[in-house]
C-alpha cells in the first residue's frame, strides 16, 4: 500500500478514523512492512467499504457547521453595522470646502501646516466649526489652469468652494478677457452642481499700466455679481506690499501674512458655510 492509493481512496469518499490525519497516514503508509505488526494502519477493506449511514452523518455534520459559519458571519455583519453607520455619519457631518487656488492657496514657501487652507480649518474650527478644508492650490496656476483641473479639483458633496485665480494672469500680462472667460467658466460649472462659491478678487501690478489695471481689477467684481457669489475684493488685503508679511521674494506671504489674510476673510467663508445651509457647529 502506497501514499497515492491512500490518496485516491480518500477522495472517492473512503473512511478514514477520524482522529487520523490522511497526511500523518500517508508518512506512516510509507513505512508499512507486509508481515509486521502495523496495528496503526487501517486496512484496505475498512477504506473500501465505509458504511452509508457515516457517510451521511458526516454530510449531515458538514452542513451544520457551514449554518453555524453563516450565522457568526450574519452576527459580525449586525454588530459591526452600527459602528459603520456612526462612523459615516460622522464622515457626512464634517463640511468640505475646497480652496481652488494657485500659489498663494499651495502655500508655496511655508510649511504646509501654515498654507491658508490649514491656516483657514484651523481658525472655522476655533469657531466650533466641524470642517475640513481641502488644500487644491497648484504653483504657477493661471485661471485658465483652475478651469481645466475643476471638475477633479472640486470632488462631490462639499460644502463650497473658495476661487482664488488670477494672480498669475496678471504677472504674466495675461488679456484679461482670457482670464475672465476662464473665471466665468470655472464659476458656471460650479453654479450648475449647485456648489456655493466664495470668490476672491485679485489686483493687477500697477506697473502693467492703468489701462490693463483698469480692465483687471474690474474682472472680479463683475462676475461676481454676474453669478451672485459671495465676493471677497482682495485676496491679499493688509498683506501686499507689507515687507515684513511677505518672503523675500515680495509676492508670497509668510505663515503670519497667511494669518492676515485668513483674519480678513473669514466672514465671508462663514457667509459660505451659512449659503451652504450646513452651517452645523459640534
Amino acid at each position: 500500500m502506497d501514499g497515492r492509493r491512500t490518496e485516491t481512496t480518500r477522495e472517492a469518499g473512503g473512511n478514514f478514523p477520524p482522529a487520523l490525519d490522511y497526511r500523518t497516514y500517508r508518512g506512516a503508509a510509507a513505512d508499512f512492512q507486509p508481515g509486521a505488526s502495523n496495528s496503526f494502519a487501517p486496512s484496505m477493506a475498512l477504506l473500501r467499504t465505509a458504511p452509508a449511514n457515516r457517510s451521511r452523518s458526516r454530510s449531515a455534520a458538514s452542513a451544520l457547521r457551514a449554518i453555524a459559519f453563516i450565522a457568526a458571519l450574519l452576527c459580525l455583519g449586525l454588530a459591526a453595522a452600527p459602528k459603520a453607520h456612526a462612523q459615516a455619519a460622522a464622515t457626512t457631518d464634517t463640511l468640505r470646502i475646497v480652496a481652488l487656488g494657485d500659489s498663494l492657496t499651495a502655500g508655496l514657501g511655508v510649511a504646509q501646516n501654515e498654507a491658508f487652507p490649514a491656516q483657514l480649518q484651523r481658525a472655522l474650527l476655533e469657531k466650533g466649526y466641524k470642517v475640513e478644508v481641502i488644500n487644491a492650490g497648484v504653483s504657477g496656476d493661471t485661471a485658465s489652469g483652475g478651469l481645466a483641473r475643476v471638475e477633479w479639483s472640486v470632488p462631490d458633496h462639499v460644502a463650497g468652494v473658495i476661487v482664488e485665480l488670477g494672480a498669475n494672469d496678471a504677472l504674466r500680462g495675461i488679456d484679461p478677457d482670457v482670464t475672465s472667460k476662464a473665471l466665468d467658466d470655472i464659476l458656471s460649472r460650479l453654479r450648475s452642481r449647485d456648489i456655493p462659491v466664495l470668490l476672491a478678487g485679485m489686483r493687477a501690478p500697477r506697473n502693467l499700466g492703468p489701462d490693463y489695471a483698469q480692465r483687471f481689477d474690474a474682472i472680479y467684481p463683475a462676475l461676481a455679481a454676474k453669478h451672485g457669489v459671495i465676493f471677497y475684493p482682495f485676496f491679499l488685503e493688509g498683506v501686499a506690499a507689507e515687507r515684513n508679511l511677505n518672503q523675500k521674494d515680495g509676492i508670497h506671504p509668510t505663515a503670519e501674512g497667511v494669518a492676515v489674510i485668513v483674519r480678513g476673510i473669514l466672514p465671508q467663508v462663514e457667509e459660505l458655510l451659512a449659503r451652504a445651509g450646513k452651517q452645523t457647529k459640534r
